[in-house]
C-alpha cells in the first residue's frame, strides 16, 4: 500500500503542510497558527472569557492560558476579572490587536484562497463535510 493512500497519514501529512504555510504567513504579525484562532475569535466578539476559549478551540485550560500570557505580552489583548464570576476573567482586544485584525484577515483571505485554488465552492463544501465526518467518526 502506498503510504498517500492511507487516509490518515495523508490527513496528517496535509495538516503539517498546512500549519507550515500558515506559520510564515503570520510569522510578521509575530503570532503562532494556534493564537491566531484565539484572535480571530476575538475579533468576532471582543470579550471573552477562557473558558469560551477553551471550548471553542477544543483545547485544555493550560494550554489556552499559556496563549493568552503570550498573546497579552504581545500587547494584542487584556483581561478584565468577570463581574458575575469572581473566578473568571473576560479577554478584551487592545487597540493594536484590533487594528491587527486589517493586516491579519487579508492574509487569511489569500492563505484561503492558495488553499482552495483550483477548487469550486461545491468541492470546498464537501471537502469540509468529509473532514468533519471523519473527525466525527474518531
Amino acid at each position: 500500500m502506498n503510504l498517500n493512500e492511507h487516509i490518515g497519514i495523508l490527513i496528517h501529512s496535509a495538516d503539517l503542510a498546512i500549519t507550515s504555510y500558515v506559520r510564515k504567513q503570520l510569522e510578521p504579525f509575530n503570532l503562532a497558527p494556534e493564537q491566531n484562532l484565539i484572535m480571530m475569535i476575538l475579533w468576532n466578539q471582543d470579550g471573552v472569557s477562557s473558558n469560551d476559549l477553551v471550548s471553542a478551540l477544543n483545547k485544555d485550560k493550560a494550554g489556552i492560558a499559556r496563549m493568552i500570557a503570550s498573546l497579552e505580552g504581545k500587547g494584542y489583548i487584556y483581561k478584565v476579572d468577570d463581574p458575575k464570576d469572581k473566578r473568571s476573567f473576560k479577554i478584551h482586544l487592545t487597540d493594536e490587536g484590533k487594528q491587527l485584525s486589517h493586516d491579519v484577515i487579508t492574509v487569511q483571505q489569500n492563505m484561503r484562497e492558495t488553499l482552495t485554488k483550483g477548487m469550486t465552492n461545491e468541492e470546498v463544501r464537501e471537502l469540509q463535510k468529509l473532514i468533519t465526518k471523519v473527525m466525527n467518526n474518531i
